[in-house]
Parts: C-alpha cells; structure tokens; sequence
C-alpha cells in the first residue's frame, strides 16, 4: 500500500504546497510537447500517469489523465479530469491503451518496477517518459551555487538503466533539447537566465528545492547576487545566454 499525504500526493514531495505556485512557471514548452507527441506516435488511447496540471497532454487524441494530489488535479481544466489513483495501482484492465506517458513523475513513484509494470500491462504500445538523468544533473551550473540541490535531485531520478529494465523490451532514451526562452520552469530551463532562480516561487515550482533548508536557500541567493553583480556569473558562464539550446539531462525514455 502506498503512503499519501494529506493532498493525496504519493511521492516524497508535498504537491498541496508546491500545486499554489505551479502553473505560474511550470508551463508546457511546445518544443518539448513536440518531442513527446512523436514518441506517442500515431496512438489514439493515451494514458498519463502523474499527470499533474495536464501539462505536455496531447491534444487530438483520448487522454485518460491519472494523478493522487487533489491539489494538482484541482488545477486541471474541468473538461480534463483526471483519475485519483498511483502508478503503482492503476484501475484499468490490461492492454486498455494505445500508449502511456509520464512526465516529470517517475522519481515521485515510491515503488518504481511495480508502477512501471503497471503502465506496461494497460498498455499496448509505447510507454514514454519524459525524465532527467541522473549521470549529468550535476553539469548544470546551478551545482557550482547550490550542490544540495541538484545532488537531490541526482539522488531522487531514477538510473535510465532502471527505467529501461522496468519497461522491458526496446527501449531508446532520446536527449531533449532545453530550448533558453523554455517555459517549463524546471532548473535547467534558466540556464541562461540565472536571474529568475532568485525568484522564491520560481523555485519553489521545482520540489528539489523543499527538501534542502533555509541556510542553503540563502547562501545560494547570497552567492549568486555577488557574482551577477561583479560579473563573475558573467566570466564564467556569460556564453549560455546566447546559447539556443542546452543539452542537459533531459531525456525522454521511450520503451517499444
């Protein structure tokens, strides 16, 4: 059986705190809704597991939306329900879709083979995950300022490895792209806009940021403040600014 708290939230983040900031910065980026679309392929049934807001849902086709916070799925339109349920117990009967995907919530599943083998039974064709890598979170320069965070995040992504295995069958992991105005506010997405993890609701829209405490927070912004101020930030990293793309550790896994 699997702990929830109070909002229904069943991974190790609280969404009932999270869900008030999350649709001011956690919006669907089209160019990363495209990459998911493809993977989708030409499937007509689509089941999304943590399916949150709804964000990277695609349009046009039947999206069965599965997600345990109340407070998230209070932030679903009213024509897009989604089903109060886990990954790890999915209430549909076997081979009930075309293809799966998750996005962003594989690391919220308290028993990762069990609801990977659940969105493998109701599915018939491909399950697609849009994750991050754990190998390369820590590349990301945010590291240099704030290192709880992103070995929090390193330790919370499952191994691709692991992933794969849970799907079985062919399994391809594709990179994704970050594009610099992407706006899907998760912490590489400002890599060339350092400024905006200042904001406190910019992070907080990013749960790695609740599981580290207040001294870090204002270290981090301490630091950062000095270095954008005196152009260290600048020296070091100034070229992402006018970098188009940010090949980070966004990746999507997608088992055939």
């Amino acid at each position: 059986m699997i702990n929830r708290m109070a909002d229904g939230s069943a991974g190790d983040a609280d969404y009932g705190e999270i869900g008030k900031v999350y649709t001011g910065f956690r919006n669907p980026d089209l160019r990363i809704a495209a990459a998911v679309e493809r993977a989708l392929g030409d499937a007509e049934r689509v089941l999304n597991v943590g399916a949150g807001a709804g964000s990277y849902e695609p349009l046009g086709r039947v999206v069965t939306a599965v997600e345990p916070s109340a407070s998230m799925r209070a932030l679903r339109p009213a024509e897009r329900p989604a089903v109060d349920a886990t990954a790890e117990d999915l209430p549909f009967a076997d081979r009930s879709f075309d293809a799966a995907m998750a996005t962003f919530t594989v690391h919220q599943w308290p028993d990762l083979p069990k609801g990977l083998g659940e969105v493998r039974r109701v599915t018939t064709g491909p399950v697609v995950i849009l994750t991050c890598d754990p190998e390369r979170v820590r590349e990301f320069w945010l590291h240099e300022y704030a290192p709880e965070v992103l070995d929090t995040e390193a330790r919370r992504y499952p191994a691709l490895g692991d992933l794969a295995a849970g799907l079985g069958g062919q399994v391809e992991m594709i990179p994704v792209p970050i594009p610099r105005d992407c706006v899907d506010g998760f912490n590489e997405a400002y890599y060339a806009r350092p400024e905006r993890l200042l904001d406190p609701a910019a992070r907080q829209a990013c749960s790695a940021w609740s599981f580290v405490d207040d001294g870090v927070t204002q270290r981090f912004e301490t630091d950062l403040r000095r270095d954008l101020a005196d152009g260290t930030w600048e020296a070091r990293h100034g070229h992402l600014r006018h970098q188009p793309a940010y090949d980070g550790s966004l990746v999507l896994v997608v088992g055939r």
